[in-house]
């Protein structure tokens, strides 16, 4: 690019052949690039390079002087990737996004851009100066520990045009030079620093990811997944084998997938803080993936009061846990909080003469009080085999992880019918759909109605910053169709989180749950022992006072802890 911009700026008189070689020369002398140069020593104008580029490549010159750039356009490229790129996104249309960029001829960075997006990239032409400000004005307010990430990044690369030639050494290293690559001051900085710098960003997972040309770390905070570095190439199996070797996994292994734990102490505001995480290891085409669950304890709810439940769901929730017997169901996706809601459960039932026993995989975190058994598949102790054990152990109540076959819900049926109080999760999309599944599962409908007590369906969505929330203005038909009651919907006001320093620009800080609570009444058995729909269990429930989970979303959204868009995505009506 350098050569043919100075040659183009010659052939339209811009600059003389001497000012060039002067260029040139003070770029050896000092780097930075050709044109940020010419305009150091005075030659040229950072407008002038910019309009010849525009007119040279057919692409649109901009101003981003005066620009001002929606955030949420902003979080579509991380900071580090639109530094290194020299880019900034400027707007989104349908799947069209639009970039500033230094060098519209680089392909590679375009490619890159709509690889980690998804989006169509249309590039404008900015000067170099004018986006390296902008970068600095729109990024300006992302956590400290973004730029040190990037400057542990510099130290780790030497030159660009290795990465890939040096992966592919290093694909090639036995088990032993891989381990003592991974145990190198760089790398195991760089490892320590993904991993403390999730937990200040609020991160429930990291996900490190190989593709064929580079390696991507992504956070889940909040419930979404956003990158927060691409690693360089040369590092991929160094970053690998460390996370492996801290997790006490085989690094020579790399045909299957592993699971294991990483225990790290540091040091936050003064206070020591002991972190855990749940690591796990998965082949893929280039190279492993590893997803680390984060498990601190300090975010683990056991007041079941702050859970989030509407008041007349939590009177419902609670008075069924404290039944001597029967069985009680949380339903819901990954990652939707049922583990916190179940530990509250146990919490509030933990005294000294109950005995409680839970059959967990993994066991997420240590209870006081509580018999936890860890599942070994590997060596036949699954969820069935612990259950029948738990039953000559003299329980009170049984915590079984999750009921996913026949066998498994067999006995905990059986367990509930026998006095004995049987919490458990199952993955179903609500509260009704539940006694569908066990029965699809193999279990008769009259044993469904007389073992089960309470089904409670939930999700989470994003909590608007408490800092920047502020009205929005809504159609009332929208809050109709969103499932308001026309009288309702003149007199609801909905907020959004308008993005600040606190949020990282992003509107939304912390989650809450919605919970849809479906107690087993007299009326709902008739119906489940006659083997009716879940349509028809919903509207029955619906009758005897059940709140659903749109239902609690859209009292959530009117009470401003979060959007109408969260709750939308969410639940459906």
């Amino acid at each position: 690019m350098s050569v043919r911009l100075g040659e183009i700026l010659i052939k339209e008189s811009l600059i003389t052949q001497e000012q060039l070689q002067k260029a040139l020369e003070h770029q050896r002398t000092n780097g930075g690039k050709l044109g940020s140069c010419l305009a150091k020593l005075g030659f040229i104008t950072d407008d002038d390079i910019t309009g010849v580029l525009s007119r040279q490549y057919g692409v649109p010159s901009i101003n981003l002087k005066f620009y001002e750039i929606d955030p949420a356009v902003i979080k579509l490229i991380p900071q580090d990737t639109a530094t290194r790129y020299q880019v900034i996104p400027l707007s989104r249309v349908g799947s069209v996004l639009t970039i500033a960029m230094t060098d519209p001829t680089n392909v590679f960075a375009m490619d890159d851009i709509k690889f980690m997006t998804g989006f169509n990239v249309e590039p404008v032409v900015a000067s170099e100066s004018a986006i390296a400000e902008a970068i600095t004005r729109f990024y300006g307010a992302a956590s400290a520990q973004q730029e040190d990430l990037s400057k542990m990044m510099s130290e780790l690369v030497d030159e660009e045009e290795q990465d890939v030639e040096l992966a592919a050494e290093e694909a090639e290293m036995d088990a032993s030079a891989l381990e003592r690559v991974a145990e190198e001051a760089p790398i195991i900085k760089l490892v320590n620093m993904i991993l403390t710098n999730a937990v200040k960003m609020g991160a429930s997972d990291i996900h490190v990811e190989p593709y064929e040309m580079e390696m991507r770390v992504r956070y889940r905070v909040d419930g979404i997944l956003q990158t927060v570095m691409t690693p360089p190439m040369r590092v991929k199996d160094a970053i690998t084998s460390r996370m492996k070797i801290m997790a006490k996994l085989d690094i020579a292994e790399k045909r299957l997938p592993q699971d294991g734990r990483i225990m790290i102490k540091y040091k936050a505001d003064g206070k020591k803080k002991e972190l855990d995480f749940r690591v796990s290891t998965v082949p893929t085409l280039y190279g492993e993936k590893i997803v680390l669950r984060l498990l601190d304890k300090e975010n683990l709810r056991l007041d079941m009061t702050k859970l989030g439940f509407e008041p007349e769901s939590l009177a419902k929730f609670e008075r069924n846990i404290l039944r001597p017997y029967g069985m009680v169901l949380v339903t819901g996706p990954t990652g939707s909080g049922k583990t916190n809601t179940l530990y509250s459960s146990v919490a509030k039932l933990n005294t000294v003469e109950t005995n409680i026993m839970t059959a967990e995989d993994p066991v997420e975190f240590q209870l006081q009080g509580v018999n936890q058994v860890q599942m070994k598949e590997q060596i036949g102790l699954n969820f069935a085999a612990a259950l029948r054990a738990f039953l000559r152990q003299d329980p009170n109540i049984i915590l079984v992880g999750e009921i996913r076959d026949f066998e498994t819900a067999e006995i905990a049926v059986k367990a509930a019918l026998t006095g004995h109080l049987v919490l458990s999760t199952l993955h179903t999309n609500d509260a009704p759909s539940t006694i569908s599944r066990m029965m699809n599962m193999g279990i008769e409908p009259f044993l469904v109605a007389t073992s089960v007590n309470l089904i409670c369906a939930q999700r989470l969505v994003r909590r608007i910053c408490a800092n920047c929330k502020e009205v929005l203005d809504i159609p009332v038909q929208a809050l109709i169709d969103a499932g308001y009651s026309p009288e309702e919907a003149k007199t609801t006001k909905v907020y959004h989180g308008k993005g600040c320093s606190t949020c990282n620009k992003g509107g939304y800080k912390g989650r809450a749950g919605l919970y849809e609570v479906m107690e087993i009444t007299d009326e709902l058995k008739e119906l489940i022992l006659v083997g009716a729909s879940a349509l028809e269990l919903k509207k029955k429930a619906i009758e005897t006072g059940m709140i659903t989970l749109r239902r609690s979303g859209l009292i959530k959204a009117a009470a401003g802890v979060t959007t109408l868009e969260e709750v939308l995505r969410e639940t459906v009506l």
